[in-house]
Order: C-alpha cells, then sequence, then structure tokens
C-alpha cells in the first residue's frame, strides 16, 4: 500500500527585493516516517536549482522507501506510437530516464506507455546523478500549440552525499491519455528500513532544457521502432516480408565517433530473449552521427518483456553511453504483418 507523507508546516526565511535565492524549511509525518527538510531555491533565467537537506525517522519497518521521487507523462513517442492516432506526433513530458551510474557509466533507457504496468530498478552504488529528461526540443516534432511538449523541463538528481547501495526504481503506467502522469522514478536503499532508523539524504535538483551534466562519450539522441524484416530501402508494395521481425533504429551523436569511424564502429548488442539479425551502421549526414539499427526476431512464443542493451564500441573500448530498452512482444497471432489499404 502506498503512503504519500505530508508536509505539515513551512517556515520561509524573509527575502530581499531582487533575490534570487530563497530559503524554506519544512516538517515532514506520516504513519511510517517523520522527518525535517531544508529547501534552498535559486531561481535563475535558465534554470531552477533547488538544494534539499533532509532528516529522516522511521517509526516503522518500511519495505520501499522512495527518495527524490519525480514523476512525469509518456504518452507516446517516436519508439512507441500505439496511441498517437492524433495530429501530434509525439506526446511527452519526458522522452527518457538517464542514469549517471556510481562506476562512471552512462545510461539513457528511453520511455514506454506499456500495456500493464512495469516495475524496474537498476542497481547502483553511490550514484552520480538521474533524471527524466526532455532532450528533443522541436516543435517540429509535437505540432502542440496548447502543450507545447517541446519547452517542458528536464530534471536531473544530483547525490550531495554518499547514498550507498540501491536502485534507480522506474514505474510506467499505461495510459490513453496525457493528462495523468504515467511515470514514476526514485531512488530505493537496498538496506531495509527499520524502525527507529534515523536516514539523510542531500541531494541538489536541477530543473532545466538540458541536464547540468552529459556522457563525453556518443549520446544516444533518438530510439525508432517499426516493421522490420526487410533490407533497409526498401519497403512493402505488393508483398510483406515471410517472417515477422520488429526493427529498431538507434540514433547516436557526439563524442568522438568521427575519430572512431575509420578504425571501425562495433555495436555490442544484448538480449534477454529473441535474436538479433541485419544489424547495420549507417552514418546519418543530418544530424552528423550515426544509426544503429537491427531486426529483433522472436525465438519463442513468449509475450515476456525483452530487455535489450547496446552500446558502441571501437578496438574494444566503449565509445558510447549504454541504451537500455524494454520491448513487448506481441501475441504469436498477433505477429503478421497489416495492410490496411484499399486496392482499386
Amino acid at each position: 500500500q502506498e503512503e504519500f507523507p505530508d508536509f505539515t508546516a513551512f517556515w520561509f526565511d524573509t527575502a530581499k527585493p531582487g533575490d534570487t535565492t530563497f530559503t524554506v524549511y519544512a516538517l515532514l509525518d506520516s504513519a511510517s516516517v517523520t522527518g525535517a527538510y531544508k529547501f534552498v531555491i535559486h531561481c535563475e533565467k535558465s534554470q531552477v536549482i533547488m538544494d534539499v537537506e533532509n532528516h529522516l525517522y522511521a517509526r516503522k519497518d518500511i519495505k520501499q522507501l522512495g527518495i527524490a521521487p519525480m514523476t512525469s507523462m509518456f504518452s507516446c513517442g517516436n519508439n512507441e506510437r500505439r496511441v498517437c492516432d492524433t495530429i501530434h506526433p509525439q506526446i511527452h513530458d519526458s522522452d527518457r530516464l538517464a542514469m549517471w551510474r556510481g562506476n562512471g557509466e552512462w545510461i539513457c533507457r528511453p520511455l514506454n506507455n506499456p500495456q500493464k504496468l512495469q516495475f524496474n530498478a537498476y542497481m547502483d552504488d553511490n550514484p552520480k546523478g538521474f533524471g527524466l529528461l526532455q532532450l528533443d526540443r522541436d516543435f517540429s516534432h509535437y505540432q502542440d500549440v496548447m502543450g507545447w511538449y517541446n519547452k517542458r523541463p528536464s530534471l536531473w538528481v544530483e547525490p550531495r552525499n554518499k547514498w550507498g547501495k540501491g536502485a534507480v526504481s522506474l514505474m510506467e503506467i499505461p495510459t490513453t491519455g496525457e493528462t495523468l502522469d504515467n511515470v514514476v522514478c526514485f531512488w530505493q536503499p537496498e538496506k531495509a528500513i527499520k524502525a527507529g532508523d534515523t536516514l539523510a539524504f542531500n541531494y541538489r535538483l536541477y530543473w532545466s532544457a538540458q541536464p547540468p551534466v552529459q556522457s563525453p562519450l556518443a549520446r544516444v539522441m533518438a530510439t525508432r521502432t517499426g516493421m522490420g524484416g526487410f533490407p533497409e530501402g526498401w519497403a512493402p508494395g505488393e508483398h510483406y516480408p515471410d517472417k515477422w521481425a520488429r526493427r529498431f533504429a538507434i540514433d547516436f551523436v557526439g563524442g568522438d565517433l568521427k575519430a572512431a569511424a575509420p578504425k571501425g564502429i562495433e555495436p555490442v548488442i544484448t538480449l534477454s530473449s529473441g535474436e538479433a539479425k541485419q544489424i547495420e551502421i549507417l552514418y546519418v549526414e543530418p544530424f552528423d552521427g550515426y544509426r544503429i539499427q537491427f531486426d529483433w526476431y522472436p525465438t519463442s512464443d513468449s509475450t515476456a518483456p525483452v530487455d535489450m542493451r547496446m552500446f558502441l564500441r571501437c578496438q574494444g573500448e566503449a565509445i558510447s553511453e549504454t541504451w537500455l530498452y524494454q520491448y513487448f512482444p506481441p501475441a504469436p497471432d498477433k505477429r503478421r504483418y497489416v495492410d490496411d489499404r484499399i486496392m482499386r
């Protein structure tokens, strides 16, 4: 059962005219936990930064504690167009979960709008940062003059003390609209919380168009999915491929891609089930980056989520952040191509 503690009292330091930094103190209270918070809020022209200090006291044993929780909305995007039968190509407040792990690895996990609730926990030890990001700022990719999704901020969490072992937890809830937040993310400590425990998690929140830090390696710009099973440059016309497959195209930009290209770029793909075939590495001049494309072929009738992982390597060294994705295969009787055109 979910429990949402309340902030029961607030105190504000008196601000002077023209101040752009404000300090707020608050008391938190619920059946399971109580605590004291200090928020120092910096209002800048291009971003808002909030320093958070807390001291928490557990009244009861707590199975799952969410630290630095955030919510967002993902209805449809380049990778998930199931509910995008509108004039808007994409509808989302955030397009990915980004993580900078304690070991230095950068991870990009595109968001989904699944058909049933999904909960994933990404284990880590003293994370350097994580957040729900909206990196696609191009209006033409949304065409929304009401929601203005191209202007939605990203939110990045930067731990300011040692958080120890735990997991960045991601919950994705099915939605058919854009008015309900269906994405939840938080840090979950590995150590069980016992009644009487005291905890302190200090962190900094950044609300901005871009996160305050980014990987020096090549970064994922976009993830696209669609019908597979045919050569690139050919689209089904009079017939469809004999065997059903799903195509994935991941666009990488930045880093040392240009220097690595003459030496050879190698995509390293790991799948929890199925096979990756027709793997292609394509240079795309309009965004001056590389598209890694592969077709996923099922090897069973299972509809369990398929966990996909990929990074780029050159001469044995990683040259990109890690792309993580969760794909939901259709039932076997749905694995067919449907031509809804009326031929006359």
